[in-house]
């Protein structure tokens, strides 16, 4: 799109690898060009299309959840992705929900269309677009969709907050691995936990506030390094101090305090303040942190569902920063 935030949301560190980007979008014209753009400029090992995401904005135009609900054109944006993708030898993976609502299930054909069209592997988030964020996330969903899917893998999403969780999924479910959605909000260790337990060993107990801190100050300074202004990077990093601060006693007061951060030093300075040996209180690490809000009306284009058949040219995501920063769905 040429939007300054969305190139820089597009940067890797030196590092990192392996390079995964997350598009959405709804014109298979739009999608071909953007795929062809970071495949060959060597920006990325993976690419993963979003077709979970429930917010209005994004669904009012026929994007995000709405795709799966129109066969056709799921099939050609996929199919524009992996054409796009494929001299390069990058896969094209696909991550959507249910379906819009209950009485509109897609996740079963949206499957079946990945497939077809050569998708490395699935994720489905165990809940509808109408289902937004409420609710436990329905599992069973996965172990259906990993019974119709015979050949390439399916993860799971939704509802992994700590790392016992993931195993718990994957026994329940029989699906192949699973998505990290809300789960790593406040908690990035989680990764590193999961590890733990995929490799047989006991899920490592609960960080003291100390750690957390520490963490804190390192996911402080990263971002003021990543966007090279301190009071940019603080705003960003205010909403992430709540997630940090889920399950650990910390009063309102103090919370304020964080969510009007604007500098590294003054950062620095709060969590100075702080006692180190607290931890978690019982059950924290399980309360939710990220959106919460559910369910919803989802909205569509006038006529969107008339004719599922059709394809939806002018369904382009709208570039505002809001939708930017919306989550993965």
């Amino acid at each position: 799109h040429g939007n300054t935030k969305t190139d820089q949301m597009m940067t890797f560190g030196p590092d990192e690898r392996p390079r995964s980007l997350q598009i959405y979008g709804s014109d298979p014209d739009i999608m071909r060009r953007a795929v062809d753009r970071v495949c060959g400029e060597g920006q990325v090992d993976h690419v993963d299309l979003n077709f979970g995401c429930p917010a209005a904005k994004v669904t009012r135009r026929g994007g995000g959840a709405a795709v799966p609900a129109k066969p056709a054109l799921l099939r050609a944006v996929v199919r524009a992705a992996e054409t796009e993708a494929a001299p390069y030898r990058v896969p094209v993976t696909a991550k959507f929900r249910m379906g819009l609502t209950d009485d509109l299930l897609t996740y079963l054909r949206a499957g079946a269309i990945c497939e077809d069209e050569g998708v490395a592997w699935i994720a489905l988030h165990a809940r509808t677009a109408e289902q937004h964020y409420a609710g436990d996330a329905r599992w069973d969903a996965i172990a259906q969709l990993k019974a119709h899917v015979r050949t390439i893998p399916v993860l799971g999403n939704g509802d992994i907050w700590v790392a016992n969780d993931a195993p718990s999924m994957m026994h329940h479910t029989g699906c192949d691995g699973v998505v990290i959605g809300r789960g790593c909000l406040g908690r990035p260790w989680l990764f590193g936990d999961l590890i733990e337990v995929f490799g047989g060993r006991p899920a490592p107990p609960t960080r003291s506030l100390g750690f957390v801190i520490d963490v804190m100050v390192r996911h402080g300074r990263a971002l003021a390094e990543h966007y090279g202004n301190e009071l940019t990077a603080m705003r960003d990093f205010r909403k992430h101090t709540a997630w940090y601060f889920t399950g650990y006693p910390v009063g309102p007061d103090v919370r304020r305090q964080f969510s009007q951060v604007s500098s590294l030093a003054e950062l620095d300075e709060l969590l100075g303040r702080l006692d180190r040996t607290i931890n978690v209180v019982h059950g924290g690490e399980t309360i939710r942190r990220g959106h919460t809000n559910g369910p919803i009306r989802v909205a569509l284009p006038d006529g969107f569902l008339d004719d599922p058949d059709a394809l939806e040219r002018d369904a382009t995501v709208p570039e505002d920063h809001s939708v930017l920063a919306l989550s993965g769905g």
